[in-house]
């Protein structure tokens, strides 16, 4: 019997039928405003061929990663490097059409994958940065390190793109307080402490893998926090602006930018993953709040 504080979300098929309703792929779609906020079930490489040209603000993509992997029924074979960067351009040249010139793509990858995406990113976007953000857990090996780092590559379609730098600065403890003429400076009094907003650095330690007891939880095998989507989403879009998650798993890209304001538009294979979507995207109708984030600050790290 699971704990009362066992928050995961783990509905089956029977039980979530009901949400997988909302989530019928409709192959028309003439304009932006018919594929606002919605999370389709599909085939990414089918249902990417019926949405409109230059229509998405942000891209924040999750491919699998080039492991074994069962999700839900669904088992991504490890492919040999040759057919795993065939299928990294089939992708990517889908996406790119769909991006605005002043639109930007974040794609997540572990240090294997990253390699190999790496490669090939500069033939279809320009690359800004690759951000490396530590998930904590991981698994041990007798003979290798631990493996508890993945790579975020940031890269943009044009020149002219949006970086809301002041929107993802870190509220961090002031240690040593320097004062002038009896004034902080650069940094400022509270009843909690002495704080300074800094400037993000691409390594990222202040991430926590979703768990247990953490509402945004699910069944999902490889869940990204929405901590980490919401720097992302806060950093390269606007309000209003439509992110798009082509690889949308169990919906926390779209459910950080419901959240935050901003349009959504998923696509996921898998209808169970599709179901926990919706159900965390109803709950997110009332509930706007993001681990490890205040409305106007980070935190240096989540608690449970």
């Amino acid at each position: 019997m699971n704990s009362s504080r066992n928050k995961t979300i783990n509905t089956s098929l029977e039980e979530g039928k009901e949400y997988l309703e909302e989530c019928r792929f409709i192959k028309k779609a003439k304009g932006t405003e018919e594929i606002l906020d919605k999370y389709y079930n599909a085939d990414f490489f089918t249902a990417v061929k019926y949405l409109p040209d230059e229509s998405v603000d942000l891209i924040i993509a999750d491919p699998p990663y080039n492991l074994r992997k069962d999700y839900g029924g669904e088992v991504f074979n490890k492919k040999k490097d040759s057919d795993y960067e065939e299928f990294t351009r089939r992708w990517l040249k889908e996406v790119k059409r769909l991006l605005k010139e002043n639109g930007s793509i974040y794609i997540c990858c572990d240090w294997q994958s990253s390699l190999i995406i790496g490669n090939i990113l500069p033939e279809f976007f320009t690359v800004r940065n690759r951000i490396t953000w530590q998930r904590e857990k991981g698994r041990g090996a007798k003979k290798n390190w631990k493996n508890s780092m993945e790579d975020i590559w940031f890269c943009t379609k044009g020149d002219e793109y949006t970086f809301n730098l002041n929107a993802v600065k870190i509220k961090k403890k002031v240690i040593a307080p320097y004062r002038e003429n009896g004034v902080p400076k650069d940094w400022e009094e509270s009843d909690s402490g002495n704080f300074r907003m800094t400037c993000p650095s691409n390594f990222w330690d202040d991430i926590t893998v979703p768990f247990w007891s953490m509402k945004e939880n699910t069944a999902h095998p490889t869940q990204k926090p929405e901590k980490l989507t919401a720097k992302l989403i806060l950093a390269s879009s606007d309000k209003n602006d439509l992110v798009f998650d082509p690889f949308g798993g169990s919906g926390t890209t779209a459910v950080t930018a419901k959240k935050l304001n901003r349009h959504f538009l998923s696509i996921e294979k898998n209808p169970r993953y599709c179901i926990w979507a919706q159900q965390r995207l109803q709950s997110a109708e009332t509930d706007k709040t993001i681990q490890g984030y205040d409305g106007k600050a980070f935190t240096q790290r989540n608690k449970s």
